[in-house]
């Protein structure tokens, strides 16, 4: 059985000679490898016929980490701790999203992901978690501690996330300054942090579309973890 192709979105960057780049994290295309997937990079600078000529081709999305949303897309408290928005990536998500949830296709969304589900079905985002959630944890930890765990996630054991991990309490990494606030209509709360931070957000009547907080595709020595990405390439190869 050949392999499903997993369409895995990118972020937008220039090297130190100013040349525009494409680029994914390494940990995300070997999670998918690892889980049986055949990982295919998603650029955002495509035309709308292109990208959703690409969306036709993969069995599956996995929408990946980065920067933050404009405030274009929904309604949020600016900020000046608000970094590396990108019109381009955000159009190119939010509308891949939208299809995606509309058709029934596939969709796992980490870190930024979690928050482009969101807001793509009309729920908002803190834009600086510790200045809008009173008693919030530290959820930004440096870029080098990828691997540390952070914080437990308790996962709602009615959820179909619970099963997917086959656990209902979690240690993870974070590494994120904004979050999910007021959530979409038709996306299931399924986890938190100690703090009341949403962590994990189902769509219930959706084949599979799962998104969390964290970054999983770095704790990929759990078992919790391996199971997410095994479900998600398993779910998009049906």
């Amino acid at each position: 059985m050949a392999k499903p192709l997993i369409g895995i979105t990118t972020r937008n960057g220039k090297d130190s000679d100013g040349h525009p780049f494409t680029a994914l994290q390494h940990s995300y295309v070997n999670a998918i490898i690892q889980a049986g997937g055949l990982p295919v990079l998603i650029p955002s600078n495509l035309f709308v016929e292109d990208f959703l000529d690409l969306y036709s081709r993969v069995s599956g999305i996995l929408f990946s980490g980065g920067g933050d949303i404009s405030l274009n897309y929904f309604h949020g408290s600016d900020h000046p701790r608000i970094g590396e928005v990108d019109d381009n990536r955000d159009f190119t998500e939010i509308s891949l999203m939208r299809v995606a949830v509309n058709e029934g296709k596939p969709v796992l969304g980490i870190c930024r992901g979690a928050q482009v589900m969101n807001v793509a079905l009309g729920g908002t985002l803190y834009t600086h978690i510790y200045d809008q959630l009173q008693g919030a944890l530290d959820h930004a930890y440096p870029g080098d501690l990828r691997r540390t765990l952070v914080h437990p996630v308790n996962v709602d054991e009615t959820s179909r996330s619970a099963e997917i991990f086959g656990e209902t309490l979690l240690n993870v990494n974070s590494l994120h300054h904004q979050g999910l606030k007021d959530i979409a209509p038709g996306l299931r709360v399924a986890g938190h942090a100690p703090d009341g931070l949403v962590e994990v957000v189902e769509i219930p009547d959706h084949p599979y579309a799962v998104a969390v907080q964290w970054h999983p595709e770095w704790l990929t020595d759990q078992p919790a973890m391996q199971r997410l990405f095994k479900s998600f390439v398993d779910a998009s190869g049906r």
